[in-house]
């Protein structure tokens, strides 16, 4: 903030612009998607403040004047969601926004507002979540900030963030604005702002029209064909009945859980074996569904499953790209397809055969980001339940649902027959993480630098039938911006192409979460029947003997296994 900043008003008794003098707080360095802290951390006085008067503060050197530029706000509903719209929207005004694209109610999921700010050429956006994190009081919540593209910001955006938060002294607010009617479409004037509250709904379900056959996929419902979306008590419900129920003509009750909850209704909002219980239990036995899907906190990841079928979101970024040109908004072919480092290879193989690139990034989505821009990618997914294309800028866990509905129904096969028929082509990538959450952060990182200082001497080390044949620490160089990101996580990458990679989280809020990624390759006249985890168990044992987990961690077991 410039230190000649003077109040201004427009009228006697209008909003004035103020300057609250604050200081700084530990710790506000964005993580992979975001800053995500605590509800009771960002509930302090001048938390959230603070970090939005830093991104106003650096915007204008790294992206260019905020005067008279549109943004979008929005956020996916959790507890502190309307709170911090309404303290956003009136430091947006004193710091000289032109106009606020804000969702009703105050939300938009995660990948709507990246359709939102492309479709509508706004500045960039504003975007408030903590994404599967649970909510409620006790919860997470988190903020980030997306780009003109739609995408989330890049390092540099972030790493200016917060060196801006470490020296704040003051933030613009006005004083004397009473909160705005939020829950009304339409526009209203905010000390010189327009506030233009938007369905949040509208543009992403037109996009979705352009992009699938929804023809196909209403005969599909017509014929009989039975559907459970869980969205999980989150922001996915709006949009999953007003595009299923709604456009697609799937019966009422299609979509479970759909009602956007400050809580989630108790539900840890993370699609995965181990939070999508209630779901898996309904996808069970012969009178199931024929299609089972769920979405997290922010609508941005998707959890895919058949009958009695879980598919793991390596293969689901997989078969996806081998079918797409079978949905009109991939009939061209694809220009390439990437995938986050951790996600198994089985993408790559399938590049191979379509004869396109295959890239390897380091884990979050940002990266994808110059790729879908360059032309270079048009598919991409992250092991963690995320996939997405170039039709935003983001992970969209709905757009990944229909596009799976889309090849269900222009091939009358089930989910099952998809895959198996997929691993008989391609083989078969057995995978697994194993999250050790909560550990102390000291331990994690002694666990890591430990793990570091073997690299040198782990190639050509033997463990019972096990070789490694290459060990390293993973560096990215960006094939269009020349942009290096190194310390991006180790892998160990056995003899026959079996890995086992080793990083810590940054979407977590207390302690430190080690994520271990186990890769085994089956090819296709392999065996496709093992029960997962039996299939990694020399892969599991090679893990914590080489990185001493539980002796370093100080745990005995993994927290979760997905």
């Amino acid at each position: 903030m410039s230190p000649n900043a003077s109040m201004t008003s427009t009228a006697p008794n209008a909003p004035t612009v103020q300057i609250v003098s604050t200081r700084p707080f530990d710790g506000q360095r964005p993580g992979t998607s975001g800053l995500r802290k605590k509800v009771t951390v960002f509930q302090q006085p001048h938390y959230l403040e603070n970090f939005v008067q830093a991104l106003f503060d650096i915007l204008p050197e790294q992206v260019g004047t905020l005067a008279g530029q549109t943004l979008v706000v929005g956020g996916d509903g959790r507890f502190h969601n309307r709170v911090a719209v309404q303290a956003i929207l009136k430091m947006a005004a004193a710091n000289g926004v032109g106009r606020v694209m804000v969702g009703r109610g105050g939300l938009l999921s995660t990948p709507a507002a990246s359709a939102v700010i492309r479709r509508h050429g706004a500045y960039g956006g504003i975007i408030l979540s903590a994404s599967h994190n649970p909510g409620g009081p006790d919860g997470d919540f988190g903020i980030k900030y997306n780009i003109a593209n739609g995408g989330p910001a890049p390092e540099k955006i972030t790493e200016a963030i917060y060196a801006r938060t470490r020296d704040i002294a003051g933030y613009r607010t006005l004083e004397g604005a009473a909160d705005l009617d939020l829950d009304r479409l339409g526009t209203t004037a905010l000390a010189g702002m327009t506030v233009e509250v938007i369905d949040p709904v509208a543009d992403y379900a037109e996009l979705m029209e352009k992009l699938f056959d929804f023809d196909a996929m209403r005969a599909w419902f017509a014929r009989g064909g039975r559907m459970r979306m869980d969205s999980m008590g989150a922001i996915s419900g709006p949009y999953a009945r007003a595009v299923l129920e709604g456009l697609l003509g799937a019966p009422n009750g299609t979509v479970v859980n759909g009602e956007p909850l400050e809580d989630f209704g108790g539900h840890h909002p993370d699609p995965n074996p181990a939070h999508a219980t209630e779901l898996i239990a309904a996808m069970s036995g012969a009178g199931a569904p024929d299609f089972g899907a769920a979405s997290d906190g922010d609508a941005d990841r998707n959890m895919i499953l058949g009958r009695d079928f879980v598919v793991t979101p390596s293969d689901s970024l997989a078969l996806l790209a081998a079918h797409a040109t079978k949905v009109p908004g991939y009939r061209d072919g694809l220009a390439g397809i990437a995938r986050s480092m951790p996600t198994s290879q089985a993408a790559d193989v399938v590049a191979q055969a379509l004869g396109i690139p295959a890239w390897e990034t380091p884990t979050g989505w940002k990266f994808f980001g110059n790729l879908l821009d360059a032309g270079r990618a048009t598919l991409c997914g992250e092991e963690s339940y995320g996939t997405g294309s170039n039709h935003v800028r983001e992970k969209d866990g709905l757009w990944a649902i229909l596009f799976w509905l889309n090849l269900l129904a222009a091939t009358g096969e089930s989910v099952e027959s998809l895959v198996r028929a997929h691993w008989k082509r391609f083989g078969r990538h057995y995978y697994s993480r194993h999250d050790w959450e909560g550990i102390p952060t000291e331990r994690a990182d002694a666990l890591m630098a430990a793990l570091r200082e073997q690299l040198p001497t782990l190639a050509g080390r033997r463990f019972g039938a096990l070789e490694i044949a290459q060990a390293d620490d993973f560096s990215y160089t960006d094939p269009v911006d020349g942009s290096v990101s190194s310390r991006q996580g180790v892998r160990l990458i056995l003899a026959g192409g079996s890995r086992v990679v080793f990083r810590l989280s940054g979407t977590g809020t207390e302690g430190a979460t080690l994520r271990v990624y186990l890769e085994r390759f089956e090819p296709a006249d392999g065996d496709h029947d093992r029960p997962t985890q039996d299939a990694l168990a020399d892969l599991i044992a090679l893990a914590d003997t080489v990185a001493r987990i539980r002796e370093l961690s100080g745990q005995t077991a993994p927290t979760v296994i997905t």
